[in-house]
Formats: C-alpha cells, sequence, structure tokens
C-alpha cells in the first residue's frame, strides 16, 4: 500500500506513516455510524441527553461518489441527512479518548441516506436499523479531505441544499459526543481498520427526497459535492 508523504500519526516517539486512504470508499470495510449526536436535534425531539453513543452499521455496498445517483423507491420515505465523516488512518482497539485522534487518517462529507418508512418500523417494534440505513447508495461521501484541510474538526460547519434550498446548516461543536468520544466508544467493541469511517450524526433539518430532487452539501466550503436523486424502479 501506498504511503501519503508528510502524513504521519505521532505515536509518542515513534511517529507511523498513514496509509492512503484516498481510495478509503473502495477500500474500507465498515461504516460506522452515530445516531441523534446533535444537541439541536435531540432538543427539537424533545429527548434527553443519551448516556452513550447510539451507534449502527451501514455495508460498504452503500458507498457511492459524485458522478452517481441516490436511487429510491416510490414505495418508502427517503430522508436526507448531511454528516461529517472520520476516516481511520491505523488499525486500532480499545482506544482512551485521549489517544483516539491520533488514529485519525483524515475526513470526509456524507450522506446518512435513511429509509424513513423502516427506519420508524424498526424504532417501533426495537428492531435494528440495518435495512433502514443500509440499503444501495445510502451513503453518498465526497472525496477524501486531509488532516491538514480541517485543523479543528471538533468546529467545523456542515450544510446541505435540496434543489437549492439551505435545509441543513450547523457546526460540529454542537454534536453530543465528540469525535474522540465516538473513536473510543467505538473501538471499544470493535476493531477499527484502516478506511473505515466514522459517520458521525447529523443536525436538524434533514427532509424527504424524491426522484428529481439534486442535493448539494458542504463541510464549509472545503469541499462541496452534488448527487442527484432517481428512481430505483
Amino acid at each position: 500500500m501506498s504511503i501519503s508523504s508528510g502524513n504521519l500519526l505521532d505515536l509518542g516517539s515513534h511517529p507511523l506513516p498513514i496509509p492512503n486512504l484516498s481510495q478509503y470508499m473502495k477500500v474500507g470495510r465498515k461504516i460506522i455510524g452515530a445516531g441523534l449526536n446533535y444537541k439541536a436535534l435531540l432538543k427539537l425531539k424533545g429527548l434527553p441527553v443519551p448516556e452513550k453513543p447510539t451507534i449502527f452499521l451501514k455495508p460498504s455496498t452503500a458507498y457511492i461518489t459524485e458522478g452517481q445517483s441516490i436511487e429510491v423507491s416510490k414505495d418508502f420515505e427517503i430522508i436526507q441527512e448531511v454528516e461529517l465523516g472520520v476516516v481511520i488512518g491505523r488499525q486500532c482497539k480499545n482506544v482512551s479518548e485521549s489517544e483516539a485522534m491520533q488514529y485519525v487518517g483524515g475526513y470526509c462529507l456524507a450522506l446518512d441516506m435513511t429509509n424513513g418508512t423502516l427506519m420508524k418500523e424498526a424504532q417501533a417494534q426495537g428492531l435494528p436499523w440495518c435495512l433502514g440505513k443500509g440499503f444501495d447508495t445510502a451513503c453518498p461521501v465526497s472525496q477524501f479531505i486531509p488532516l491538514e484541510k480541517i485543523p479543528n474538526p471538533e468546529d467545523i460547519e456542515i450544510w446541505c441544499k435540496v434543489n437549492g434550498e439551505l435545509k441543513q446548516k450547523s457546526r460540529t461543536s454542537d454534536m453530543v459526543f465528540t469525535i474522540p468520544q465516538l473513536i473510543s466508544f467505538v473501538s471499544k467493541f470493535m476493531t477499527l481498520d484502516p478506511n473505515d469511517v466514522i459517520i458521525t450524526g447529523s443536525p436538524p433539518g434533514m427532509c424527504p427526497v424524491a426522484p428529481g430532487d439534486v442535493i448539494e452539501a458542504g463541510v464549509a466550503d472545503i469541499v462541496i459535492m452534488t448527487f442527484p436523486v432517481k428512481s430505483s424502479q
């Protein structure tokens, strides 16, 4: 695997090179999601602040990149949710919060497309979220964002427009659980590998989309991505 020049993990006195993560969406094995992770969203829904993160998984087959389309079925309500993604740079297991950022290789922007119909059924019955979160085209993502482009991921703006209308705009400082907290928590249960992605939750404003819609999203003005929506049938 090739090495990105000048991109090192500082692990004590022995910095280690981070693998080339530019194709994370093609070689990454896990997409880990954090649900209900914005304070404003919890307030809007009248929910208490949770004591620990709500974690779910999307399969890597959910990835699409610009040039591809989000596919939605007329039988379901499909909702857009914009999120900052954290690309893991080196394998880690059971890491502390204080060490967690040493394993971040970079970032991406992601849309956590959600089948609202199936999610409502799953949540009402206490069932897993996998079908509501893991369908094909459910994780549109941007190009890889190097660490130096986002020096302070704990306070960066993310936004999303549908057909030119602003639907979501917030800052990651409103997250309930920070990036180090999410990495530390998840790594206690599963090993995180290079190119795995943690999508860190979405602020209020998410809305249903339909064939013909165009979704535009950005991390401040650092990366902007556009995805059309089409029918899957």
